[in-house]
């Protein structure tokens, strides 16, 4: 029930102000009969007044008086177009109604937007002053550079669409917003959900009228989405980059992707592309010369494809010189273990130790040659990889706290290790000590002396294997299989009954099998920071037939590059840093880890290291990285990639604080994110969501050939209501100090009363 008398509202049940009447009529009969009984007429009827006036205050709170101020629109309603201008808007897949082309052209959509402005269909609106129309523009995509006639890639990556942030912008500019008209494809990808905007518009009643622009089916194209290069390679060595391609033709495509250098060089792979599904595939390059270079890779616009835009991706990638430290050990010198020796010495970016620990004639020496395993973990830390042959725990062998520095090592300080079994069967002993666990496969105990064949098997590649680096013995893709297919077989392997969960199998044995499958040989996984490889024959020597070191010398070379990569992001000779991923993207995390020594090469334990993070806009800011478990000089630490461009990583032990950044003893390293472009042209127009805009908003969602009805929908709103401001006098403390006030005084008035 609600009373108003001109701006004093009340609102309340109506038993509620039954009983509030009733009891103000009690109250005043009661008021009458105090008056006429008191032997003091003239003060009695004064208190009986303020009894009365305290009651009438509490009954009207019962009512919930309000005090409402109406304040009529002073100014002309407004109306707002809402124009989209982001990347999107650039696809070329809007047909123009008859309204504006009557051979209903096909046009880009932001040309369709235009063509909607132009025609100023919004003048009957503003006939006698009714409205005022107001084009507003958002999104707008960044700059071209004069120069290149490109825009800038970093602010190109950060260029999206927030439909919600226009809105928003919309309602706070506008107080005397009438309706508003949306001219976008709804493509939003950026921002808050634009739904928050479209329930503001309810609750103040301004309708969104959207017109969709563009077609609901993806155009024909082909997108290379993304390009994973390594940030570094190493010179005269090939470097694998991943690469992934996104097809919506209804066909297969047989085409090419194209790596070229800034110098002209280039690199040609055939490709099928399947119909309607990503591609993922990778290119080799062999790397020439050091320094940083920047790398093109595209693929042919195709026959019936309508955006081309999207078909290349640039990148940077360093070539480097490498030196590599490499630690092998070994029992009795087999034929495996002579030939991956020599093809570890005669590699010029390998720095070879060996340490042969034969059981009748003692440590070996000579050139190349240490007498004692390295029991400090300053000597032992400069190893990037580590060969372990035929060796295991026992007296002339490696000791159990050996054993665990080796994986200290490995899982630690990012270093690499290689088991190579042989038929002593010595490294089952390794299975009951922490360095057992690194182990990527199963071995069958009750076999420790391997199996042997009377004949030749060859090592078969997985899917893996046939995409890996390691397993890259040819110049090109195409001619790898072949290669493998034609080298040499093994007489041995290990007893291997699986590979544990986690490894990656890159070959098989081609003639045996058992319940798991076909028997993996050769198998690598990560440990901590570092990794591991397991190959289970000795006979990788017998590659050499027919093309001497050609093949084998390559693999045990890409074995010690791969496995040391992460460990040499970024060396200097106090701390040595690497991070992952290499490449990130705007909004992902990236996890450093820093190894840092004292002055002596022992690994740090009393201080810490520092991060300076210079940002691609120039921010820097210094953190503290986290010691890691352990005493290895184990650091790690986590920061958000917020922008791409290149992020300048700074790191240094907390000693030298104050010191250059030139100063031998900080590292630096730089890491790219190359974010993927938000705005993307040839992707379908979302009309589910401007759809939902329209539903909450109180609107309606108009495709091209209903623009001419926008006017008649605007026309028919409502005029905008009057702004009422309502103020709660039931709830207000000066309404509840003035019934306490009164109180007081009837109280005090009463004392008075019966005392004189």
């Amino acid at each position: 029930m609600h009373v108003n008398f001109g701006q004093l509202h009340f609102s309340a049940s109506p038993w509620v102000f039954a009983f509030g009447c009733a009891a103000l009529l009690v109250i005043t009969i009661l008021c009458i009969m105090g008056v006429s009984r008191s032997l003091r007429p003239g003060r009695t009827a004064v208190l009986e007044v303020l009894r009365f006036l305290c009651a009438l205050a509490a009954v009207l709170l019962l009512w919930q008086p309000e005090w409402r101020t109406v304040i009529e629109p002073a100014q002309q309603p407004q109306i707002v177009i809402l124009r989209d201008k982001s990347g999107s808007m650039s696809t070329a897949d809007a047909e123009l109604p008859q309204l504006f082309s009557p051979t209903n052209e096909i046009v880009s959509r932001a040309e369709f937007a235009d063509q909607i402005v132009a025609s100023k269909f919004w003048e009957p609106l503003e006939d006698d002053g009714r409205n005022e129309v107001l084009i507003e523009e958002f999104s707008p995509p960044p700059p071209v550079d004069p120069a290149t006639g490109e825009a800038d890639p970093a602010a190109l990556a950060l260029a999206g669409t927030d439909l919600n942030g226009a809105l928003q912008d919309v309602l706070a500019s506008y107080p005397d917003l009438r309706a508003v008209v949306l001219l976008s494809d709804g493509d939003w990808n950026t921002g808050d959900p634009p739904v928050a905007a479209a329930q503001k518009m309810r609750l103040r009643d301004i309708p969104l009228f959207p017109v969709v622009h563009g077609s609901e089916v993806r155009l024909p194209d082909l997108d290379l989405l993304s390009v994973s290069a390594p940030t570094y390679g190493i010179v005269g060595e090939n470097v694998q980059i991943p690469f992934t391609i996104e097809s919506s033709l209804s066909r297969d495509v047989r085409t090419v992707i194209r790596l070229r250098d800034e110098s002209g060089a280039e690199r040609v792979k055939d490709i099928t592309i399947p119909a309607q599904s990503t591609y993922y595939d990778a290119i080799l390059w062999r790397l020439k010369n050091e320094g940083s270079s920047t790398f093109e890779m595209s693929v042919p616009f195709a026959d019936g494809e309508l955006v081309d835009k999207n078909n290349r991706r640039k990148f940077t990638m360093s070539g480097r010189p490498e030196n590599i430290k490499v630690l092998v050990v070994e029992t009795l010198p087999r034929w495996e273990y002579r030939f991956i020796r020599n093809a570890l010495s005669r590699d010029p970016g390998v720095d070879v130790d060996c340490l042969l620990l034969h059981p009748q004639l003692g440590e070996g020496d000579g050139p190349d040659y240490i007498t004692a395993f390295p029991d400090d973990l300053q000597d032992l830390q400069k190893y990037d990889v580590v060969f372990l042959g035929d060796v295991g725990i026992g007296s002339g062998q490696l000791t159990e706290e050996q054993a665990d520095l080796l994986k200290g090592l490995v899982e630690n300080q990012a270093s690499g290790i290689v088991f190579i079994p042989g038929q002593q069967g010595n490294q089952f002993s390794l299975l009951d000590t922490e360095l057992g666990g690194l182990i990527p496969v199963v071995l069958d105990d009750a076999k420790k002396g391997g199996i042997a064949d009377p004949t030749a098997s060859p090592l078969s590649l997985t899917t893996e294997g046939r995409g890996s680096l390691l397993t890259m013995l040819g110049d090109t893709e195409e001619e790898n299989p072949v290669i493998w297919r034609s080298l040499p077989g093994f007489y041995w392997h290990a007893p291997v009954i699986k590979a544990k969960s986690g490894a990656d199998v890159l070959a098989v044995h081609a003639n045996r099998r058992n319940q798991y499958g076909r028997i993996p040989l050769l198998v690598t996984s990560r440990a901590g920071n570092g990794k591991v490889l397991f190959l289970g024959i000795d006979s990788a020597w017998r590659w050499r037939r027919g093309v001497e070191d050609l093949y084998h010398y390559r693999f045990w070379g890409q074995v010690a590059r791969w496995m040391s990569y992460q460990r040499n992001m970024a060396a200097g000779k106090r701390v040595r840093l690497y991070f992952t991923p290499e490449r990130p993207s705007p909004g992902d995390n990236v996890t450093l880890n820093a190894n840092a020594f004292e002055a002596n090469g022992a690994p740090l334990e009393e201080g810490t290291v520092l991060i300076d993070l210079t940002a691609p806009d120039g921010n820097t800011r210094r953190f503290e990285m986290t010691p890691a478990d352990g005493a290895w000089g184990a650091f790690t630490a986590r920061f958000r990639v917020t922008q791409p461009g290149a992020w300048q990583l700074t790191a240094r032990t907390s000693d030298l604080a104050e010191a250059p950044d030139d100063d031998p003893a900080v590292v630096q390293a730089t890491l790219l994110a190359q974010g993927t472009q938000l705005e993307k042209t040839g992707h379908p127009a979302r009309p589910d969501v401007l759809q939902e805009l329209a539903n909450i908003s109180r609107g309606r969602l108009l495709d091209a050939s209903q623009v001419g009805e926008l006017l008649e929908e605007i026309q028919t709103l409502p005029a905008p209501r009057p702004e009422i401001i309502p103020f709660r006098l039931w709830s207000h403390w000066i309404t509840a100090a003035s019934l306490v006030g009164l109180l007081s005084i009837f109280w005090i008035g009463r004392k008075l009363n019966g005392t004189f």
